[in-house]
């Protein structure tokens, strides 16, 4: 997420303080991604040296005012229009986690599938009471949940596909089975053997 865009966007309304723009960044995201008021002003000092916004009032903290400029607006509008790069997958942790293991003595594949199925349904869970507890409200923590929910759901989905290929693969013998499997204990830790 570009927090650099998303201040201008909040800018755009009108000149604000540092810690206004935090609450309202907070506030806009549906309290989903909360914001450290350090990374504000650091944006908001690397805004103002690209002459991206220009700020009012002594000093440095919340006695400075800060609006965005014809360059930042511009900046802004560009930003808006120009879709992601997701022409390459992103760095995914889990993915990597499922093609390393693989691979990994005595590791059963199939169990950390389900393990990470489990912890995601789970998430699933948490993010449908927050959607009940009162989203369809807060239209922007309604569509932060819906995004989020949505995203699990894809994973949850890919895990699947995981499994069936692991099962497929090991049916047709492509996949050399593990050897014995760590105790478990000791393979909830995250020691390997």
């Amino acid at each position: 997420m570009s927090v650099r865009h998303a201040l201008l966007a909040l800018l755009s309304e009108g000149p604000k303080y540092g810690l206004q723009l935090r609450e309202e960044f907070e506030a806009r995201t549906g309290e989903v991604w909360p914001l450290n008021v350090g990374q504000v002003y650091t944006t908001l000092q690397r805004l103002e040296r690209d002459e991206l916004v220009e700020s009012e009032g002594a000093g440095e903290g919340p006695q400075k005012v800060f609006q965005i400029t014809a360059t930042g607006m511009a900046e802004l509008g560009d930003w808006l229009r120009t879709p992601p790069d997701l022409s390459s997958p992103p760095r995914d942790e889990l993915v990597m986690k499922i093609l390393v293991a693989i691979r990994v003595p005595g590791t059963d594949v199939l169990d950390v599938v389900q393990a990470h199925r489990r912890y995601l349904v789970q998430l699933m869970q948490q993010w449908t009471r927050i959607k009940e507890g009162g989203a369809s409200d807060d239209l922007n923590l309604a569509l932060a949940v819906d995004a989020e929910l949505f995203r699990l759901d894809s994973v949850v989905r890919w895990l699947d596909a995981v499994d069936t290929r692991l099962r497929r693969a090991e049916a047709d013998g492509h996949v050399r089975p593990a050897a014995a499997p760590l105790p478990k204990r000791r393979r909830h830790i995250g020691v390997r053997g």
